[in-house]
């Protein structure tokens, strides 16, 4: 997708937003460029919200003035990385996503910046770098005690021995849990049907040891370990 037929179907795609979610916003805007993440690398910004609240005694559209901007050159780059890359899809996404921070700055709400912190802490496990033991917790809260952060389902536990239960589907299933002096343990459970991929077992050694510690997080790091494990299905009765 060329530079100007971006910029054209992304102007479409902000028009077809009721106006109501757009009330306060200044529109998009295109940048050519590519906006790297300041931190790792392969990673790119496809978008942003620049909020400016100005000084009232309430909050609203009237004081609270967003500008969406898109990055085309991120979108190139993924492309040419990924040939499965879906510039609609994407467009769309990046465009929804950065209204909804625009719509909780209206709203004074931070649930999707904890999300997007969530999103990069499991990108850094993910590749193998250093990251918050605890971030799945500014994830999305779902049934039975899980938290979602993309395409990874996580659950806290105590360690109380070598095996560990868990539910999933209204089944219940076991795991052994490895030997490890480790403050804390992720095992990510093998993709066994009905199992999906993706769900991880956090284990600590202390109950409810685990919070959200972004502002104490510079302190002593919590020793941390990564195991793959199978699942068995624990029969009725």
């Amino acid at each position: 997708m060329t530079f100007e037929q971006f910029e054209q179907r992304a102007a479409e795609l902000w028009q077809q937003i009721p106006r109501e979610y757009r009330a306060g916003s200044d529109g998009i805007r295109v940048e050519r460029g590519a906006r790297a993440h300041r931190t790792m690398d392969g990673v790119y910004t496809l978008g942003e919200c620049l909020t400016e609240s100005y000084p009232s005694d309430f909050g609203g559209p009237d004081t609270t003035r967003s500008l969406v901007v898109l990055y085309y050159g991120s979108f190139w780059r993924l492309a040419r990385l990924d040939e499965e890359f879906d510039w609609e899809t994407e467009l769309w996404e990046t465009l929804t996503h950065e209204l909804q921070h625009h719509l909780e700055s209206l709203a004074d709400a931070a649930a999707l910046e904890d999300l997007d912190y969530a999103v990069d802490e499991n990108f850094k496990r993910l590749e193998g770098q250093h990251f918050d033991p605890s971030f799945y917790r500014a994830g999305k809260p779902k049934d039975g005690g899980w938290y979602q952060v993309e395409d990874n389902y996580f659950r806290e536990f105590e360690r109380t021995g070598t095996e560990l239960e868990f539910g999933w589907g209204g089944e219940r299933y076991r795991v052994s849990v490895p030997e490890s002096r480790a403050e804390v343990l992720f095992l990510e459970v093998d993709a066994d049907e009905p199992l999906p991929p993706g769900l991880v077992l956090v284990i600590t050694r202390e109950p409810g040891a685990l919070h959200v510690l972004r502002s104490i997080f510079g302190g002593a790091r919590r020793t941390v370990e990564e195991y793959q494990v199978s699942a068995e299905r624990i029969a009725d009765g």
